[in-house]
This record gives structure tokens, C-alpha cells and sequence, in this order.
């Protein structure tokens, strides 16, 4: 099986949005609240700096996002986010999205690569991104209210590119 990660095209946003919102719906690890329709998705995937997307066989399986974390003296620092289908999940393809974002990023001019909001309980990312060499700041007590309306809390994470 070829997983083959590019730049994604404007044919891609449909499936791009489909994904997107799946994760967005399942509550647990994005902050949004609210779901992309075809129009907010294309004006938010534009938006980034890069999206990359995940193939296989032709079919989108996965993609991310990846964007400034902040500006001005703070603007070398960038941010991203990870989307992998429900039916795609297990076959490596969130590794293959972060190897490509950390290449993005630094081909962009960016210096690091900063997660904000890794809520805890997501521990096969978490356990990727370590593997990866991703640093851990530490812990926000409570920093992300999931679905159910309790509060998890959230790990930082950083990689100098």
C-alpha cells in the first residue's frame, strides 16, 4: 500500500471537509465546535500556510493543516493539525502527515513547530509525537472541554525544525 502525501488541490475539499469535520464531531481532540460546509472549508484550507494531504490508492484518507502559531517576534513559530479518516486509522498515516508537515515547515522558513492543545487522553498521538522527537511543556490542568462537557487536560508540545 502506497500512502502518498502532496499538496492539496481544489478537488480535494469536499473529502477534506468530510474528514475534517468527523474529528470536529467526535469531540475529543479539536477545539472547533462548529463544521465545515463547502464553502468555510475551502476559505479555511486557503487560509494556511500549506495543507497537505494523505493518499492511498487515489482515495483521501488524511490531511493537515498547517499555519503561524503567532506573529510578528513569535511568527517563526508555526502550528498544525492532523485529520486521519475513521476508516483509515492504524496504518501510519498520521506519521507520514507530521514527517511531511516538519518538512513543509521548515522549507516555509519556520523554526519550530508548537502544539498547543494535545489533550491527554489521545495517547497514540501523543506517543507519536514523542517518537517523532516532540518535547513535552508540560500540562494545562483542565485546558480542553470535551463533548460531554467535562475537562481534560492538555499537553504542549514543541519540535525545533
Amino acid at each position: 500500500m502506497d500512502i502518498v502525501i502532496r499538496g492539496y488541490r481544489e478537488e480535494d475539499i469536499s473529502e477534506m471537509v468530510r474528514i475534517w469535520n468527523e474529528v470536529v464531531i467526535s469531540g475529543d481532540a479539536f477545539p472547533q465546535e462548529e463544521c465545515l460546509d463547502i464553502d468555510t472549508g475551502r476559505d479555511f484550507f486557503n487560509a494556511q500556510s500549506f495543507c497537505g494531504v494523505a493518499e492511498i490508492s487515489g482515495k483521501l484518507s488524511g490531511l493537515y493543516i498547517l499555519h503561524p502559531n503567532n506573529v510578528g517576534r513569535c511568527g517563526h513559530i508555526c502550528n498544525a493539525s492532523y485529520a486521519v479518516s475513521s476508516m483509515s486509522r492504524g496504518l501510519h498515516i498520521g506519521e507520514k502527515l507530521v514527517l511531511d508537515c516538519l518538512e513543509q515547515a521548515k522549507r516555509l522558513g519556520f523554526r519550530v513547530l508548537q502544539f498547543n492543545a494535545v489533550v491527554e487522553s489521545n495517547v497514540h498521538a501523543r506517543h507519536l509525537y514523542e517518537r517523532l522527537g516532540f518535547v513535552q511543556l508540560g500540562t494545562i490542568p483542565g485546558g480542553f472541554r470535551m463533548d460531554d462537557g467535562t475537562y481534560a487536560n492538555i499537553c504542549p508540545y514543541y519540535h525545533t525544525l
